[in-house]
């Protein structure tokens, strides 16, 4: 392995222990450890983005496993390219296969990424032909909209008893774009003020 490298230890709750995974890291040569009680789930971890940022050419970023580090397959070869991309290598210690600093894992991973493009394309294909399906059968796709037509008039009355923009979104529990996106639609007239 060539670098420094860099550990990255994570689990998802205060209540487990990282200390099985610090002492592979540190076992493998890691000089530093950012460690993180986060869900996988979520992509605001703060620990992780220090890493990322501490991060620099040459340096390998080591996992104890996968599972530790990104939320899919598309995740992790969207990691992992980005971490090229910036001159650094990626070593997961379960996964022996995968280490980008051998042409080997590299090569391993290449496959991998593939495999992960394949599925966000697979999966961008079954949306676009559950939207036609749908279409097909009247329904259109989305979110459905805060603003129903009963709250429309709703709000339509209490703006005309003088209540303002955010008075009305608040009594009708809707944020002000989504009242004024409603009142600004072509079948609703009213000034917006």
């Amino acid at each position: 392995m060539s670098g420094n490298a860099i550990g990255y230890a994570r689990v998802s709750t205060r209540g487990q222990s990282l200390d099985s995974q610090v002492d592979a890291l540190v076992a493998a040569g890691a000089v530093r450890v950012f460690q993180e009680y986060a869900s996988g789930a979520t992509q605001a971890r703060a620990r992780w983005k220090e890493c990322l940022d501490y991060l620099q050419p040459g340096n390998v970023l080591t996992v104890a496993d996968l599972t530790r580090l990104g939320r899919s397959t598309a995740d992790l070869a969207d990691i992992v390219t980005v971490l090229g991309q910036r001159g650094i290598g990626f070593r997961s210690l379960a996964e022996p296969w995968l280490d980008t600093t051998s042409a080997h894992g590299k090569l391993i991973f290449d496959m991998f990424a593939s495999l992960a493009e394949y599925e966000r394309s697979r999966l961008s294909e079954r949306t676009k032909a559950g939207l036609v399906a749908a279409k097909a059968r009247g329904r259109l796709g989305g979110r459905p909209r805060t603003m129903t037509p009963s709250k429309t008039e709703a709000a339509r009355q209490l703006r005309r008893q003088g209540k303002t923009l955010k008075e009305t979104a608040q009594i009708l529990s809707v944020s002000v774009s989504s009242l004024t996106r409603a009142l600004s639609r072509p079948d609703v007239v009213e000034v917006l003020h």
